[in-house]
């Protein structure tokens, strides 16, 4: 028999946005359900963010065995375990998994419903044994890998980021078919853990990202030994004896590759397959469900958040969707999103962050732009630790607001937050020159760049009249 029930919010989907959803309208007393299909904690928990970057810290510890000898150590090459860096990778997952957990959630006061939920009609969603009538429904399903129309590619096996941190095996030579973020990433990581590896990029790698600061990146992977092929066009796939064969064209000449093993990372596709949504009333295309700035779709009653709702795909933006939602589903306030200060990271080596404007971008808007630099080998916390490749470059106005801000080096993400807050609050850059920065530290490359701003004064000739003056004072 079907149950009704009829909960002021569920949640349809148990990734970083609906369990932020869910816990925040559970922990102010509001009757929720929650439902979800799969793992909880979604795809950031159990096959992105969370296992790439446990093993993208696996590969640079094998890196720095290999350059040990540059701190006076003996460098050896390390003898990588596979099936330990496997589990390395999901003791990570396991460790996180009991915060996004049923029995935390049950705990909090959640009913959690696992099962796939799909609209019925403008407000009502079925799941399992239950029919939901909520007030409000909240749709965070996500994305998955999106798979190219490659001729042959539906014929050859294939990873995705959802089934390659199962492997426990070596591969050899690893094909990747997209230079995005998460290719590039795993690209980097595969090589360093022993595995050939080659990139195929129709286009531009790592193309969102300002092209003076991907160059530093680009040139790291090659010296890695990480070969990308830009610019080219796969025509076919083909299984091969020793794996997966690519027929591409590159220069307007025909050639192949050869490799063991394929990864798939040509971008993401909104998950709103079996969703009921036009039973609902929800509009939709190819890159997400329709949604205003404040996260409701074209039914009145329901909020899209994350992935599934298009825009920036990362996993703070659908937590940063989900404050919206909890403000204005349980407050009635009127916000609305606003992705112009949010920022992103490429976790290679060197980091690559950004916030804000590129300078190209700032060109277009603005004009009369001002460009401030300032590299990392200029550092001394960065030549201690020998991590001088890399630059800080920040994007302001003539009048020192500032548009953008870009890192490339060692904790570019973590450098960045600094900029993000700045751009937050709209400071203008002179507020970075007053801050006192310990030493000796990577965030100091922060405050040199912002003095940048502040260098044509040094020869301006009414300024050094007026020191002239002042001198003769006493």
């Amino acid at each position: 028999m079907v149950e009704v029930i009829e909960p002021d919010i569920c949640v349809i989907g148990a990734g970083s946005g609906g369990l932020s959803v869910a816990a925040a309208a559970a922990q102010f007393g509001v009757d929720v359900v929650l439902i979800e299909k799969g793992k909880m904690g979604g795809d950031c928990l159990n096959y992105g963010c969370v296992p790439s970057k446990a093993m993208i810290a696996s590969a640079k510890r094998a890196q720095m065995m290999r350059e040990a000898g540059r701190f006076g150590i003996a460098s050896v090459e390390p003898r990588v375990d596979p099936a330990g860096v496997h589990d390395h990778v999901h003791g990570v997952i396991a460790a996180i998994a009991p915060h996004d957990s049923v029995e935390r959630f049950t705990g909090l006061g959640v009913h959690v419903i696992e099962a796939p939920g799909k609209f019925i009609d403008a407000r009502t969603v079925e799941a399992g044994d239950y029919h939901v009538k909520a007030r409000r429904f909240v749709v965070a399903t996500g994305s998955a890998a999106g798979i190219p129309p490659i001729p042959g590619l539906d014929k050859v096996p294939y990873f995705t980021n959802e089934t390659i941190f199962d492997n426990k095996k070596a591969i050899d030579h690893l094909m990747v078919i997209g230079g995005g973020p998460i290719g590039m990433e795993l690209a980097q990581a595969h090589r360093r853990l022993g595995a050939k590896v080659t990139v195929l990029e129709a286009f531009t790698p790592l193309g969102k990202d300002d092209p003076e600061l991907t160059a530093i990146v680009l040139k790291q992977l090659e010296a890695d030994g990480v070969e990308i092929l830009a610019g080219i066009r796969i025509e076919r796939l083909e299984k091969s004896r020793t794996g997966v064969r690519a027929v591409i064209t590159e220069d307007g000449k025909e050639r192949t590759i050869e490799a063991t093993n394929l990864l798939v990372a040509a971008g993401r596709a909104p998950n709103v397959a079996g969703l009921g949504l036009e039973e609902a009333g929800i509009e939709y295309e190819r890159t997400g469900i329709k949604v205003t700035r404040g996260m409701k779709t074209t039914n009145k009653r329901v909020y899209a958040i994350g992935d599934v709702a298009g825009g920036l795909q990362f996993t703070h933006v659908a937590n940063y969707h989900a404050g919206i939602v909890i403000r204005n589903a349980l407050f009635r306030l009127p916000v609305k999103a606003d992705t112009s200060n949010i920022p992103w990271v490429t976790y290679t080596e060197p980091e690559l962050a950004h916030v804000g404007l590129t300078e190209e971008q700032a060109r277009e808007q603005h004009g009369d732009i001002r460009i401030l630099r300032w590299p990392f080998a200029e550092n001394d916390r960065a030549q201690t630790e020998r991590d001088t490749q890399g630059m800080i470059k920040v994007v302001t106005s003539k009048r020192g607001r500032i548009l953008g801000a870009s890192i490339v080096g060692e904790h570019a993400g973590e450098l960045i937050q600094l900029w993000v807050m700045a751009m937050s609050k709209k400071m203008k850059i002179g507020a970075i020159t007053s801050i006192v920065f310990a030493y000796p530290t990577l965030a100091e490359v922060s405050k040199r760049a912002a003095y940048q701003y502040y260098a044509p004064s040094l020869t301006n000739p009414t300024i050094r009249r007026i020191i002239g003056w002042l001198r003769k004072l006493g």
